[in-house]
C-alpha cells in the first residue's frame, strides 16, 4: 500500500522516486495522484517526505485537486533556462528539473525511475541530469521491489473500486451471451437480420461499446476467439471469422475504469448450441483443475507453488506443460496467474519461483486460470476469475458467473 513507500525506499537504500508522463492510462501516475487530466506531469517523492507533484501551468488546478504538494513548472522560466543552455533545448530541459530536485531537497543517492513517456527523449534527459546532479544516481526498478510492490496490497477502496469493475464485466458478458444465444443458426452458422453471418468483429464492436455506456474502457482490447484462434491462448480472434454453433470460444475480458484505472480480468470458454466429445473432455479436465486449485489456497503461500501444482495436475492428465518444456505450443503454455490493479499484468507474480516477495498476504488481488490448448485441433479453454484475499484471511471471488460450456439456442431467433 502508498503507505508503505517510506519503508520498501529504506529496505531498498533509494533517496527516492520519480515517476512521469500523464495522468492517465500511466498506473505510476494514477496509483500516486488519483488520476486526473494533466497530460505531463511529474512526481517526485523522496524517502522520509512528502511527494511533490510538478505540473503545467494550465493543469494547475487538476493539480491541486490531488492535495499533493504541487510545484507548477513556470517557477522556472523556460527563457532564462535556454539563455543558461546557450539556446540548447535539452539541457535546458535537464535545467528545469535540476533546479527541482534541488528545491525538494533530493540530491544524493539513488532515484528510482518509474512511468511513460518517450524513451528516446526521457533517456536524454535523465542522462543530462545525470551530469548536473552528480550525487543522484537514477535506476530502473528491475525487481518491482518498490513501487510494484506497494501496489501489490490493496486497500479496502480499491478492493470496491475493482468489484465495481468486476459488475461491469459480469454485465457485459451476460449480454454478450443473450446476444449470441438469440441469433437464428443456418448451416451451423448464426446469422444476422440481413442475412450475413455474425462474426467476432461484429461481437467485439458491441463489447467495446456496451463497456463504454457503463463507464469502462477496454485499452488492451478483448479475446474473442474462436476454433483454432481459441487454442492460441493471446489470440484476439480474427474479426472476419463467422460464428459457429460447436467450436470453442474464448471470451477474455479486460477493461479498466474510464482514464486508465482499475482493471478487472475474467474468462469463460463457450460453445454455442452443443460441444463436441472431446471439446466437453478438455473443459472438464479444466475446470476440475481450476477447482482444486481454488481450493488449495493458502495465505503467506508463494503464489509459484500453485502454478507448480497446476503442472503438477494438468501432467497427471495427460498433458504437455510449460514445466517440462518451456516453448510447448500445446497442453498448458501459461502461468495459473496474476496480480491485478492499475495494471493488468501486476504482483504477485506465479511465474517467478523462489521470490519471496510473491506472498499471498491481505490486500493480494490476482487472477486464477488454468487452461489446456490445441490449435491443432481447433479447440482451446481457459477459465479465469479474479480473487482477493481478505483481511481476515479468507480468499474471494469478486463475482460469481455461471461455469458452463455449452449456451443453449434460444428456440426462436431474435437477432
Amino acid at each position: 500500500m502508498k503507505s508503505d513507500l517510506d519503508q520498501l525506499l529504506s529496505d531498498n537504500q533509494a533517496a527516492g522516486l520519480w515517476v512521469t508522463g500523464p495522468a492517465q492510462h500511466n498506473p505510476a501516475m494514477v496509483y500516486l495522484t488519483g488520476g486526473g487530466h494533466m497530460t505531463m506531469a511529474d512526481v517526485i517523492k523522496p524517502a522520509g517526505k512528502p511527494m511533490v507533484l510538478c505540473h503545467a501551468p494550465m493543469e494547475r488546478d487538476e493539480a491541486a485537486k490531488t492535495g499533493l504538494q504541487t510545484i507548477n513548472y513556470t517557477q522556472f522560466p523556460l527563457k532564462e533556462r535556454l539563455q543558461a543552455a546557450r539556446g540548447d533545448q535539452g539541457l535546458a530541459q535537464a535545467l528545469l528539473y535540476q533546479s527541482i530536485f534541488e528545491r525538494i531537497g533530493l540530491t544524493e543517492g539513488t532515484v528510482l525511475l518509474y512511468g511513460r513517456s518517450e524513451v528516446g527523449s526521457h533517456y536524454s534527459l535523465v542522462s543530462k541530469l545525470q551530469e548536473l546532479l552528480p550525487g543522484l544516481t537514477f535506476k530502473g526498478d528491475l525487481d518491482d521491489a518498490v513501487l510494484l510492490q506497494a501496489m501489490a496490497t490493496k486497500d479496502d477502496a480499491e478492493i470496491e473500486r475493482i468489484r465495481a469493475m468486476g459488475e461491469i464485466v459480469r454485465t457485459v458478458v451476460s449480454r454478450t451471451a443473450d446476444y449470441l444465444t438469440a441469433h437464428p443458426v443456418e448451416d451451423e452458422t448464426l446469422i444476422k437480420k440481413d442475412g450475413s453471418p455474425l462474426t467476432i468483429g461484429d461481437v467485439k464492436g458491441l463489447i467495446n461499446l456496451w463497456l463504454a455506456e457503463l463507464g469502462a474502457e477496454n485499452p488492451e482490447d478483448t479475446i474473442f476467439a474462436i476454433g483454432r484462434d481459441a487454442g492460441v491462448p493471446h489470440s484476439t480472434g480474427t474479426p472476419s471469422d463467422p460464428i459457429r454453433v460447436g467450436r470453442t470460444i474464448v471470451f477474455d475480458i479486460f477493461p479498466c475504469e474510464k482514464g486508465g484505472g482499475y482493471f478487472y480480468d475474467f474468462t469463460r470458454t463457450w460453445c454455442l448450441g452443443y460441444a463436441p466429445e472431446a471439446t466437453q473432455a478438455l473443459y472438464d479436465q479444466v475446470k476440475s483443475v481450476y477447482d482444486q486449485i481454488v481450493s488449495e489456497l493458502k495465505a503467506g503461500q508463494n503464489a509459484a507453488h500453485f502454478q507448480n501444482r497446476t503442472c503438477d495436475l494438468f501432467e497427471a492428465q495427460g498433458h504437455p506443460t510449460v514445466r517440462q518444456d518451456p516453448a510447448t505450443e500445446c497442453g498448458y503454455v501459461h502461468s495459473l496467474g496474476h496480480g491485478v490493479g492499475l495494471n493488468i499484468h501486476e504482483k504477485p507474480w506465479f511465474s517467478r519461483p523462489g521470490d519471496p516477495t510473491n506472498a499471498l498476504t491481505p490486500g493480494s488481488v490476482f487472477t486464477i486460470e488454468p487452461g489446456l490448448y490445441y490449435p491443432d485441433q481447433g479447440m482451446g479453454v481457459r477459465l479465469e476469475d479474479t480473487y482477493y484475499l481478505t483481511s481476515e484471511g479468507s480468499f474471494e471471488r469478486f463475482v460469481d458467473y455461471p461455469m458452463q460450456l455449452v449456451l443453449p439456442m434460444k428456440e426462436r431467433g431474435s437477432y
